[in-house]
């Protein structure tokens, strides 16, 4: 499979930041794949703490550490002088270095020397394998659910996350499938889909989610929205390419236009299924909706309670906040519906 591929376990380096909000992949790494972490390394100043044990290079060298993941980001998205000496040790004792950020790991040359004299990978996470291929529309074995959303940062990771744990907790087989810079490192492997060239996208979707078993699901992470005047193209490729039997929908509760594009307003719920039901069945004419996962952190409790019976009621499906409720009640929906 054409994936980007990372080798664990995982040194986070939270480098000197001094705010959680600047940590988001490490806090997200430890969150979702706490198995993985072996350790967290930080500079003079910083004071960010992910949940892991101090480790030095020395330490997570000799415990077989196979990646550094730089877990927090600078404004402006570049790799500061000052994490330099650091990342040029660390690809001196064989450690992969892994970043998505905008800065190219490969464009710096001391961080490409010391990679070269160790072999060590350097691996800019938002760069695209190569070679992928156009999509076939070959159908593939295997169950693939898909989430989709009504606009950008609406939880489509955070509920396929969910999704892939609620899975194993009922016994079935699952993989997430990573299909953003955040999420490959959650899952150590995955394509940047919104940095492939447009003809591969559909290709792209087809190489994340491969042949598998009958029995098998893939939770695929979903990107941008069908309905977004800016990255639709992305989401559509996406969704023709996953062939998908299932789509959950995300939303957040009480958001009213595209995040950025004030002048158009928010698809509702059932314009979303309605247009990712044609478009998926030129695919899979199986794709069926099975559930609706909503960011309701902007409510009162009680209020999130009531706004989702609300919305179960009006779709006629399962309607739940991956983080207040769990996605269980939509594992049971597909379970019901005999799609396992």
């Amino acid at each position: 499979m054409k994936t980007i591929e990372l080798r664990s376990p995982y040194l986070i380096f939270v480098g000197d930041a001094a705010e959680d909000c600047y940590a988001k992949t490490g806090f997200g790494l430890v969150q979702w794949r706490r198995e993985l972490c072996q350790g967290q390394l930080s500079l003079a100043g910083g004071s960010v703490d992910v949940g892991l044990p101090p480790m030095t290079l020395k330490q997570a060298a000799s415990s077989g550490v196979g990646s550094l993941i730089i877990g927090t980001a600078a404004i402006g998205g570049t790799i500061p002088e000052g994490w330099l000496d650091t990342l040029v040790a660390a690809a001196d004792l064989g450690i992969d270095i892994v970043a998505g950020v905008h800065t190219r790991l490969n464009n710096i040359p001391r961080l490409s020397r010391a990679a070269e004299r160790s072999g060590a990978r350097l691996i800019d996470v938002r760069v695209p394998p190569a070679e992928l291929s156009v999509g076939t529309g070959r159908k593939r074995p295997g169950r693939r659910l898909l989430t989709v959303g009504t606009d950008c940062a609406v939880g489509k990771k955070y509920s396929a996350l969910a999704l892939e744990q609620a899975l194993h907790k009922a016994g079935m087989k699952a993989t997430f499938r990573a299909s953003g810079q955040t999420g490959i490192m959650i899952a150590g492997a995955g394509i940047p889909i919104d940095a492939v060239v447009a003809d591969f996208i559909s290709g792209a979707a087809e190489a994340l989610s491969p042949d598998n078993d009958p029995d098998h699901w893939d939770v695929i992470e979903g990107q941008g929205s069908i309905f977004h005047p800016g990255y639709c193209a992305v989401s559509m490729g996406l969704l023709v390419g996953s062939q998908p039997e299932a789509f959950v929908v995300c939303h957040e509760a009480g958001r009213t236009h595209i995040l950025g594009w004030d002048n158009f307003k928010l698809p509702s719920v059932d314009e979303v299924i309605a247009r990712t039901l044609i478009l998926g069945r030129q695919t899979n004419p199986a794709i069926r909706c099975v559930g609706v996962s909503v960011n309701t952190s902007a409510l009162a409790p009680e209020q999130s309670e009531s706004y989702l019976a609300d919305l179960s009621a009006r779709v006629g499906l399962p309607c739940v906040d991956p983080l207040r409720t769990g996605t269980a009640k939509i594992i049971d929906y597909i379970n019901q519906q005999g799609m396992t």
